[in-house]
């Protein structure tokens, strides 16, 4: 069952509640509200006889999507979980759009100076803007539950698998790179690049066999450029054929092959990267680190009769995995990055020429726009109760959009704010049963 945060006097962080037993401390009067994303509560008085149990959060880093989930190692219940949406993508399109303005500005006005940009150098550990804003969203999530939950281990996926260490681990040298890792690491990225399908027919959950595109007769090479997953069927009449003759009356799959040849995994390259990154940031927290192997998570779910999901994968990452994982009521959090403000001075039109004035403030009588409010007009054409994300304006008339839509022109007098902008959106699978407060 999925629980509440609940924290001490002096925001200590005690061993989470029930949904029931939050509901009671809150209409008793004994606690309250502290954030609501994620759902914390705080005591209104101290308790001599308060204890917290050492849990362990779990994450399974990924190029789109993270899984977290905090998990009691001696009982198996599974407390809290979410899946935290990275921007990355969006960090990479902005970048590029800031480039091209850039560029352009460059031509028109400075186009006699040298240029300056191969004179930069990337410092020891540099990485790219969009792997930060990942890396950063683990770690903010990571230093949020530690401080509302009590976190004594952690636990990352670091690696894919690494079958030739398993096999044999004495296997060192040039030997450890060039034999049977080789082989299995090969056939892996070539499965995961074309999807574990038939690159010919598209058939999946048969087994596939690794074809030269170009013959070995011909010339062709072992890299992983020249290899396609085939069934047994494909591979068996393409031959000594090259990829044009086999192909030659079905053009478009011809064309698509050729296309995804050239592609690389980039998403698998950015999931490696931002482990590792993860994982030294991780250990200067102090916390005892567990990493485990996406194969040995892949196990744990199938012994364990679990589907794959985000926050599952996280809730079986590592060796420290009890037998048996109590997950039957547990609702995770979506959790979408957004970014906090716009940095943008003045909004354009589609030439680009400004078609506003420059922004002032983002603060409007104690409240930000993006801040999660709620409105109670108890007069005027908007009569009721609203509750949503606010859009401030000086005048003090607020636009808030809700569940059903936006309504304008609430006044700031009837606004109390309910939880700060932070960056992130939330929403929940399968509905809610948190109180609420």
């Amino acid at each position: 069952m999925s629980r509440a945060l609940i924290v001490d006097t002096r925001r200590r962080p005690l061993h989470p509640c029930t949904p029931a037993r939050a509901r009671l401390l809150l209409k008793q009067g004994k606690a309250a509200v502290l954030r609501r994303y994620p759902f914390t509560l705080i005591l209104k008085a101290a308790h001599a006889e308060a204890e917290s149990t050492p849990l362990r959060l779990k994450i399974d880093p990924g190029s789109k999507t993270t899984g977290l989930a905090v998990v009691n190692d001696a009982t198996g219940e599974v407390i809290w979980a979410a899946e935290l949406t990275h921007r990355g993508e969006a960090v990479r399109e902005a970048l590029a759009k800031r480039r091209a303005v850039r560029r352009s500005r460059r031509s028109r006005h400075t186009r006699y100076r040298k240029a300056r940009f191969a004179n930069r150098h990337k410092p020891k550990g540099w990485l790219p803007p969009s792997l930060v804003s990942r890396r950063e969203n683990v770690l903010t999530w990571v230093a949020r539950l530690r401080k509302w939950c009590s976190i004594a281990a952690l636990s990352l996926e670091l690696v894919r698998f690494d079958t030739a260490l398993m096999q044999d681990p004495a296997l060192l040298g040039e030997a450890y790179h060039r034999g049977t890792l080789a082989g299995f690491e090969l056939r892996e990225y070539v499965l995961l690049k074309w999807n574990h399908a038939c690159a010919y027919c598209g058939a999946t959950h048969v087994p596939l066999e690794l074809d030269h595109v170009i013959p070995r007769s011909c010339g062709g090479s072992d890299r992983e450029s020249n290899r396609v997953p085939a069934c047994h069927s494909c591979n068996q009449c393409k031959g000594n054929h090259s990829l044009e003759e086999f192909l030659q009356t079905r053009p478009a799959v011809l064309q698509g092959i050729q296309a995804h040849l050239k592609t690389p995994l980039a998403a698998a390259a950015a999931v490696n990267t931002l482990r590792w990154a993860l994982y030294e940031r991780l250990q200067a927290t102090g916390l005892p680190v567990e990493v485990g192997s996406g194969g040995r998570t892949k196990w744990n779910l199938m012994s364990r009769g679990l589907p794959k999901t985000h926050w599952l994968d996280a809730a079986a990452v590592g060796a420290s995995t009890p037998a048996v994982l109590h997950v039957d009521r547990v609702i995770s959090w979506l959790i979408s990055a957004t970014g906090r403000q716009r940095r943008q001075m003045c909004l354009v039109d589609k030439d680009g020429f400004p078609r506003a004035c420059a922004k002032t403030s983002s603060w409007v009588r104690g409240v930000q726009t993006g801040d999660m409010v709620r409105a109670v007009v108890p007069k005027g054409k908007r009569v009721g109760t609203f509750v949503g994300r606010v859009a401030v304006r000086a005048s003090g008339s607020f636009n808030i959009t809700t569940k059903v839509g936006t309504i304008q022109g609430v006044s700031a007098k009837y606004v109390t704010t309910i939880h700060r902008s932070d960056g992130y959106r939330y929403t929940q699978k399968g509905g809610r049963f948190l109180p609420t407060p």
